[in-house]
Order: structure tokens, then sequence, then C-alpha cells
């Protein structure tokens, strides 16, 4: 039997430890409880933005082309929708506009005018050529916090390339870092990039409601894939005044710090702290490693890994992964390397609540996160299902004054779908 789930749509169950947070104030409610949110964006750094939004309490309307958001096309083993879309767009409601109709932008420019923020991830000019554009709806709605989401910027030459997520990897540098020294770049997979963008978006979207409360008026935030790569690196992007640019940025530890295999599996090791280097060497059963001046520090350790890592790895064959990291505990940094799913029912996570059930129209019943982050004075999100291509179109408009003949009259137009 699967154990006791993490959240549901009604609420989360009582902690387990008795350390958790007190439950919030009978009158607490989630911090953007009454902000809407107008979500055009469609892959991940942009959609996945707006869901954190929802996650804190906004509503947020999706609003898809005819042909939907990209990210539905995706592989996946799922036949009714792809896992990916699912994942990034939860806790929203989901509305078709054709934008490339005159009536289309007048539904839009219909909901900006009850709207906080906007969100999309069009190139440069392309919101401007659909009369969508920061200056145009600031017109409309000057208290409008609109964010765009794009590849290399607003600006410069490389303005109106297309940006993905491994493009900007392979154009900064990290898949050249990710590699061995002088060898093959190699990519990060997990769209790195684009989930740090989502939390750009997130913070860049928070930081000017924060600021509208105080002065009345939205503002344009801007949002890059270029500038999420390189906040990424921002303890690589250093070059002091007079030294080379070909010198080592690599901010690997090298060495001891770094995965090993064990009898069975493989596990993970930090040994950057005198104190943690001392245990592990008591705990594999290598003391005199740790009193030896050769190797008191991290810059030693790696510099003397050929010598190091043999002697390490030879006395984590006497263990299993699994086994070695409960003899480690929490005295060193270490974790046996798991697959993806044991997280949905790991204890860990499922104490800190990060798992939700959600009804899907197509998919049926399924199990993803949500609550990226806590809030102790707030009521815990009741996340729901990323939407079916235009489930609640009929619901949204009516809700913005249209009536049912209007909205069949669009529909038949294909202006809505």
């Amino acid at each position: 039997m699967r154990r006791a789930q993490a959240v549901v749509a009604a609420g989360r169950p009582a902690a387990a430890s008795s350390t958790a947070p007190a439950a919030p104030p009978a009158n607490a409610r989630q911090p953007l409880a009454g902000i809407r949110v107008l979500d055009l964006s469609a892959y991940i750094a942009g959609p996945y933005g707006c869901t954190q939004l929802a996650d804190m309490g906004a509503e947020v309307i999706k609003i898809e082309p005819p042909a939907g958001d990209n990210l539905r096309k995706y592989p996946s083993t799922l036949q009714e929708e792809s896992r990916a879309f699912l994942g990034v767009n939860r806790s929203k409601r989901g509305i078709v506009i054709d934008l490339k109709q005159q009536e289309g932008r007048e539904v839009l420019h219909k909901l900006v005018d009850t709207a906080d923020v906007l969100v999309h991830n069009f190139r440069p000019g392309v919101p401007e050529r659909l009369g969508i554009g920061y200056e145009q709806l600031k017109q409309r709605r000057p208290q409008l916090v609109y964010c765009a989401v794009t590849g290399y910027g607003e600006t410069g030459p490389m303005k109106d390339n297309a940006g993905y997520d491994q493009v900007l990897q392979t154009f900064t540098g990290i898949c050249a870092m990710q590699g061995p020294q002088g060898g093959e770049p190699q990519i990060v997979y997990g769209s790195v990039v684009d989930y740090y963008a989502a939390a750009l978006v997130a913070s860049g979207v928070n930081a000017a409601l924060f600021e509208r409360s105080r002065t009345g008026r939205g503002q344009y935030v801007g949002v890059s894939l270029l500038r999420s790569a390189l906040a990424m690196q921002s303890a690589r992007l250093i070059k002091a005044e007079g030294e080379p640019l070909d010198i080592g940025r690599d901010m690997r530890s090298g060495g001891i710090t770094g995965i090993h295999p064990a009898r069975e599996g493989y596990i993970y090791l930090s040994a950057n702290t005198p104190h943690f280097w001392a245990t592990l060497c008591e705990r594999v059963g290598l003391p005199k490693l740790a009193s030896d001046e050769r190797y008191d520090s991290v810059r030693k350790r790696a510099e003397h890994a050929a010598v190091l890592v043999p002697k390490l790895r030879d006395a984590l064959a006497a263990r299993t992964a699994r086994e070695w990291e409960q003899i480690f505990g929490s005295d060193v940094p270490c974790a046996a390397a798991r697959q993806l799913e044991e997280m949905f029912d790991h204890p860990q996570v499922l104490a800190e609540n990060m798992m939700a059930d959600m009804q899907h129209p197509a998919v049926g019943s399924y199990r993803g996160f949500t609550e990226a982050v806590r809030f102790g004075d707030a009521p815990p999100p009741a996340p729901f299902a990323a939407p079916a291509l235009g489930q609640h179109s009929d619901q949204i408009l009516a809700a913005n004054g249209y009536s049912a003949e209007e909205i069949a009259r669009l529909r038949a137009l294909d202006v809505i779908r």
C-alpha cells in the first residue's frame, strides 16, 4: 500500500515531526492571494515561473494559441498529455485564444483589464506587432507588471536569435565546464537554465508587485536565458585586473569530493572541511590519512587525488552505497545515488509535503511535485492539474462578462477554443 498521501486538494495531513511549523492563523492567506496572472508563455522558463506564482496563491490563466504550448508535443509515455507539460503547468486554468485575429487580441485586452501580471516569451518585436507590447498595454493598464522572457535579451546583435536551454548552456560555457578539462563539452540535462530563469521570473514579478504596492504603478520585467545562464556561473565570472583570461575557473573540489563506486551502487561524498575529512577517514577505516599534513586541506587533497582516491575506493568497496549512507549519517555530507522515481515516496519528501495527487480530465489521477517555497503563516497550496487545451475557455470568458452567445460566436470564428 502506498504511504499516506503528502498533499490533497483539501489540504495537508499533520506533519510527522515535532519540529514542524505550527498551523497558520485562521485568517491567514497565501502571499499572492488576489493577484491575477496571464501566462502567455510556452516551454519551461515562463510557464514554471507562473506556476511558482500559483503556488504562492496567485490565480494563473494560461493562454495558449490554437496549436497549444509546444511542450504538449514533447515525447512522453503518457498518451493523452506530455509529462513535461503536466509538471510545468500545475494549478492554472487554461484558455485558447488566437492572437493573430483582431478579435482574439480584443479578448486578451479585456482580460488585461483585470490582470495584475502578464508573462510571455515571444521574441523581441513580436508583441508589438500583435499589439500587446509593454508600452501598448501600459496605456490600457498602468498597474500591469509585464514580464518578458527572451533567449538573449531585448537588445544587442543576438536579440532575435532563438534561445533554448541547451543552446544557452553551450553558448555560455556551461557545457565546456561540465565536460573534462580539455575534453568534449557536455550538456547538463534537466533544463537547469530554464528552471533558474523560472525562479528569476517569480522573483522579478514579486519584486515588481512589491514596488507597485508602494507606487501604484506596474513596470517591465526582463528575464532572459542568457542572464540566467550567466547568473548561475557568478562564482566563475570573476576576472581580476591584469590576470589572463585563460585561468582555472572550475568550482569542483576534485579528488575526494565526488561520486564513488561502492560494493553496490554509487555514493556522493563531500569532505571539504577538516571535520568532515577526519570523520570520513575514521568511518572508512583510514584514520591515518586524517592526521597526515600532506592532505590537511581541500587543495592538498585535490593535488594528491591520484593517491587518495584509490585508497578511498578500496575502502568503499567493502559495503554498499546505502550501507555507507547509514554509516556516515549526518556526520559526512553524502548521498547514495538514487533513481528519480524514489522521490515519489521517500520519507523526507513526504515529511516536507512536496508531492500531491491531482486529477486531469484525460490523464486521470497523477502524482507530482508541488510547493517549491513554504510560507509558515500561509495555508498550504491546494494544487490542481495542468489544464487540458482550452479546458476553461468558457469559464474564464463568462467570468469576464462574455455571454454564452458571444462565446459561441467567438468559437465559431476559431478565435477561441
